[in-house]
């Protein structure tokens, strides 16, 4: 198969590989014939691990209950394009308060259950983050 010639201490030999068998090797040095185990190194990865938190589920990120009052958050971050309930307005379940705008999509925030508005701080044109309160519903 492979012939190879080794100097070791100063002594010569002249070693052939014949056959190899997973992990062991069959070779002759100098006419006489061995077998031989083959170590085999660990290779080492050279692409990074991503290691990333856990994902948050929807529902605790976007709603918080806190003292009675229903906190809406953002889900993504955008644009507000228009805002349809002002602070003390009252609101039923599924009507619209604001729309804005994300990822080049147009989006309804509705109100979860019947309250009256309260902290609205945000106004048309303005940029949100993501998670930022945009409201409550008491």
């Amino acid at each position: 198969m492979k012939s190879f010639k080794f100097k070791i201490h100063g002594n010569q030999y002249d070693v052939e590989i014949r056959t190899i068998d997973n992990n062991i090797a069959n070779i002759e040095v100098n006419g006489t014939e061995y077998q031989v185990e083959i170590q085999h190194q660990v290779p080492v990865t050279k692409t990074p691990i991503l290691v990333r938190n856990p994902v948050k589920a929807p529902e605790s990120s976007l709603h918080v209950v806190v003292s009675g009052c229903l906190q809406v958050r953002t889900p993504l971050p955008g644009n507000i394009l228009a805002i349809s309930k002002k602070n003390g307005e009252t609101v039923k379940s599924g009507e619209v308060v604001l729309t804005y705008e994300a990822m080049k999509m147009e989006n309804k925030i509705l109100a979860e259950k019947e309250g009256v508005i309260r902290n609205l701080t945000v106004n048309p044109g303005d940029i949100i983050l993501q998670d930022q309160i945009l409201f409550e519903i008491e």
